[in-house]
């Protein structure tokens, strides 16, 4: 009997002391009003929207781990860049699901939200077009990781796409961060916006009377030898026009990779001058010929002596 009596009040202090303890601590909070409407927020309600936050970003974690790892490394980057922006949606949809069933009026929150971005928006209107400019390079698929564009006389290669800026790494290893407004506002050149494969050309000039048929043999055969060029398509020469001092040639070939084509030119250019050499093909340098014409009361003109006195 006495057994029973310790187990009751054993229960009796756990049900009212520690678990009310516990009850309490749990609708610990305060209230306030919104249009009207009384919003309570308690220490229950935080707790909820956490682990529900938590919980989230681990399964999202798990979901691009399990797609990602079927991707290749091109496809896995635009993959990831996509994925930022969605889970951005998820995380505002579960905060406000968690909410609701918790027993908050979500429309309260989103009339009190949506006055509040109207207040930001004005406020902070570069941001938020950064923003919407994030949002649409997604959407309309004009820009994706490993994009190698051109902006404002610089070639880059995206290698992170975010909310607000979009982050390149350019040819000399320095990192441009654009903001994202700037890919609506400006023109960009995608150079693999369609496929990897760019057409470069390096241009050249020989003397006149050379063989124009040798040029561009020896062009041809230089581009042919030159690694980083595809041989399909196939290289080809053009001869562009009769200049002042030089017949000026360009030799058009493809990349794989236009963001390293600067080094396949220079490489190309030592071969084209050296096969030129060797070839008895000539560059020539700028060159005027200047006619000088005297009049002929010019002969009878003496010139003037110089001053004894200076």
């Amino acid at each position: 009997m006495q057994d029973q009596s310790t187990k009751e009040k054993v229960t009796e202090v756990i049900e009212q002391d520690i678990w009310g303890l516990m009850l309490d601590i749990w609708n610990a909070g305060f209230s306030y009003t919104i249009g009207g409407e009384n919003l309570k927020v308690t220490v229950g309600l935080v707790v909820l929207v956490i682990l529900a936050f938590l919980l989230t970003s681990v399964v999202l974690r798990i979901i691009r781990s399990f797609i990602t790892s079927k991707l290749l490394e091109e496809d896995k980057l635009k993959f990831i860049s996509v994925f930022k922006f969605i889970k951005y949606f998820v995380y505002l949809a579960v905060i406000l699901i968690t909410l609701s069933s918790a027993g908050v009026d979500v429309t309260i929150l989103l009339t009190a939200s949506a006055a509040l971005f109207v207040g930001l928006g004005l406020a902070l209107q570069e941001l938020f077009q950064d923003v919407i400019g994030g949002i649409f390079i997604i959407l309309d698929k004009s820009l994706l990781v490993g994009d190698v564009i051109e902006m404002e006389g610089r070639v880059a290669r995206v290698f992170e796409i975010k909310l607000r800026t979009t982050r390149a790494l350019t040819r000399d290893d320095k990192v441009m961060i654009i903001p994202n407004h700037k890919f609506i506002s400006d023109t960009v050149y995608n150079y693999t916006q369609n496929h990897k494969t760019t057409r470069e050309a390096v241009k050249v000039g020989v003397s006149y009377g050379s063989d124009v048929e040798k040029v561009r043999e020896v062009l041809l055969e230089c581009a042919r030898e030159q690694k980083g060029i595809l041989k399909k398509p196939e290289p080809f020469v053009l001869f562009e026009d009769f200049g002042d001092s030089a017949l000026l040639f360009a030799l058009h070939f493809y990349v794989s990779d236009s963001f390293v084509d600067p080094k396949v030119k220079s490489e190309l250019r030592f071969k084209v001058n050296n096969k030129f050499r060797l070839n008895n093909i000539t560059i020539p340098f700028p060159q005027r010929d200047v006619h000088m014409f005297y009049p002929k009361n010019m002969e009878n003109i003496v010139p003037n002596e110089p001053d004894e006195d200076l």
